[in-house]
Formats: structure tokens, sequence, C-alpha cells
């Protein structure tokens, strides 16, 4: 019994895993960062966290977008069932308007 219960903790521990998604807008960007660690989204994140202000701090709009999940809160996730899954998004403000 306690073997198995020894490899389903080790199984869990090691399916947690990272990821990072990164959208480019194709305006230039500034070195004007909102970075937002560990935003609070809910049942395998099907209910997102607030949705970020960007329009006072980037008031030429957003040049990127990127938002990943560290080993941390995979971990987290992992121990909440997946109930409470945190994310760290990144928002890069751009220097100016995109041309068309």
């Amino acid at each position: 019994m306690m073997k198995r219960l020894l490899a389903l903790a080790c199984a869990s521990v090691l399916s947690v895993g990272c990821y990072r998604v990164t959208v480019v807008t194709g305006a230039p960007a500034t070195a004007t960062t909102i970075d937002l660690p560990w935003q609070k989204s809910w049942v395998f994140g099907l209910v997102p966290p607030d949705t970020i202000q960007s329009r006072t701090r980037c008031p030429n709009g957003v040049a990127q977008v990127m938002v990943e999940s560290s080993f941390l809160n995979g971990l987290v996730s992992s121990i909440t069932y997946s109930i409470f899954t945190p994310i760290h998004p990144v928002v890069t403000c751009a220097s100016s308007p995109r041309t068309q």
C-alpha cells in the first residue's frame, strides 16, 4: 500500500509541467511591463482571472502578452486538484500604435 501511495505521489509531481504562451501584436515594444504573478484562475482555468487593465499604463497599446505557468504554479494546481490554477501574465507596452 505504501509503495502505491509513493508511486502516486511521484507521478503527480512529475506530471506537473510548465508552459509559456506569447502573443505578439507587431507594435514596437518598450521597457514598460505589467507583471502580475499569481493571478487566480479556477477549475482548470475555466474561470479566468480578472481582466488586465492596461490602458492607463500602456496609452499606445500593447506590444506583447506573455502568460506562463511555472513549476510552482503547476504544483499548487496539482495539490488543489486544479480547483485553483494560478498563472503569471506579463504585458509589454508598445511605444507607438501598430501601423497597418
